[in-house]
Parts: C-alpha cells; structure tokens; sequence
C-alpha cells in the first residue's frame, strides 16, 4: 500500500517499512475485546458469546498471517471468522484489508461497507475505508471518511488520519488544505517521517523555506532520513545560503546513497527537479 506523495505522486521509500502506518485494525488483547455498541462495558471471557469468541479467535490469526504477508491464509481465517459469527464488523474490517492488499478494489469496498453498516462510526474502518477511496481518486468522499474518523472523541489514530488525508488533498490540488492537515498531524506525532517530508516539501514548493528547513532538518537529523529527505534539505540550504550545510548534506548523500537518483540530480545541478 504504497503512499507517500509528493507533487507528482512520487512515493518516498520509508512506505515499505512503514505500511502499517496505513492501516486501522481494531487491537485485540488477550481476552479483554471491543463490546457491541449499547452494551454496559468491556466483555471478558465469562461472558463472550461463545460463537463471537471463536470468531475473534479466527481473526487474531488472520491478522498475524496477515503480518505475515500470507494474505491467502489470513483470507481463510477471516471466512471462518464470519462463518461463526457474520455480525462482526472487526472481521470485514480486516478482509477489506487483505483484498487492498491483493488490489481487489471491489471486495475491499465492500467488506468497508460491511463493517460500516454494523458498527457506522467505526474510525479504523472509516480511516481504511477513505485510504481505498483515495486509491479510487474518489477524494472527496474520502476526505469525508476521513473527517469523521477524526471527530470520534475515541479515537486514538487522528495523527495517522490527518496525514493520509493531507496526501489525499495533495492529489486534489489542494495544498494549503494538505498543508494544515499536516500540521495537526505533526501535532500530534512530530517522528513520523512521511508527515515531517511532505510538510517540508509544501513549504518548500510555496517559497517558506525557512519553515521548511526546520521540518527537513529534524527528519535528516534522525535515523529515517533517507535520499529524498537529504536532497529536499540540500535545496532548502542552497535556497538559504548555507553552503556548509549544503556540502554536509551532499556528502551523507554521497555516503549513504551512492547509487541514488537524488545524488545524480545533485551532480548534475539539477536542483529544479
């Protein structure tokens, strides 16, 4: 689930350590689950229907093969999850997941409508759900999704959901909308890599370097910098004067990404690209 863009949909590399970042799963622990809407608290084992808890049994392994990247094996374990009980709403969830996985665009969609009908104001569904919706350029029904899994007052992925709808309003056009999006995600997880670059990047593009440089320079100087990240740093030096920093950069480039397309730009003098 590749998404990190920039103004021409290029995709920062962090995306394939970072793909969970994508996703909402409701967190099943030990034997403490998430009760139906309505009902008077947390169910515990003494008193779990005995069909939702094979069902919740079912998808805990579908969710590790899932992990695992053995989709069709998580597949199977989410059939006999639904097969048990086929009101639970966790379990479309995840099987909307494995089929984004497996680019099946449909099934997605409608395991997300599934899960929606039961459980409506779901936050990891709407979140997964306006992830597809994105995928789909159906982008403002997206942002919708979006919007409303951030207004849940429980709901603790807002900083995740600010940043993909950022990168959603990015493909729209609407960077100064992108812009905020990532600033309240920022707020609220300042370490991730992909917020921090194409918050960086949007200043860049609209001549705030000075605000740029202080979001690219946190992100070169932690452990996710990567190409993309020195070589935006490299132009928001060279635009600033700093020669010194500039070099600094050119060279961890030079070190670290031998190979890389941004050192070759670098070479060339190609700082408009």
């Amino acid at each position: 689930m590749n998404l990190a863009l920039t103004m021409q949909d290029r995709l920062p590399r962090w995306l394939c350590a970072l793909a969970w970042v994508w996703v909402s799963v409701v967190g099943l622990s030990g034997c403490v689950v998430v009760p139906p809407e309505g009902s008077g608290g947390l169910v515990t084992d003494s008193d779990e229907p005995e069909a939702r808890r094979r069902a919740r049994l079912r998808l805990e392994l579908a969710m590790s093969y899932y992990e695992k990247d053995k989709v069709s094996i998580a597949l199977d374990e989410i059939k006999q999850s639904l097969a048990n009980d086929p009101s639970y709403a966790e379990a479309y969830n995840v099987r909307g997941l494995i089929y984004l996985r497996l680019n099946d665009l449909n099934l997605a969609e409608d395991s997300f409508v599934r899960a929606l009908s039961i459980k409506p104001n779901d936050p990891n569904v709407l979140h997964n759900y306006g992830w597809l919706l994105c995928q789909q350029t159906r982008l403002a029904e997206a942002v919708k999704n979006f919007t409303h899994a951030i207004e849940n007052p429980g709901y603790t992925g807002r900083a995740k959901t600010w940043m993909t709808q950022g990168l959603c309003q990015i493909k729209m056009g609407k960077n100064a909308d992108a812009e905020y999006s990532f600033g309240k995600s920022y707020e609220l997880d300042a370490a991730n890599p992909i917020t921090g670059y194409n918050l960086a990047l949007l200043l860049y593009q609209r001549n705030d370097f000075v605000r740029s440089q202080f979001y690219i320079r946190r992100l070169n100087n932690s452990q996710l910098a990567n190409s993309e990240s020195l070589w935006l740093g490299i132009k928001v030096e060279r635009r600033l004067g700093n020669r010194a920093v500039v070099e600094q950069l050119a060279g961890q480039l030079r070190n670290r990404h031998p190979k890389s397309h941004e050192l070759e730009l670098f070479e060339r003098g190609s700082f408009n690209e």
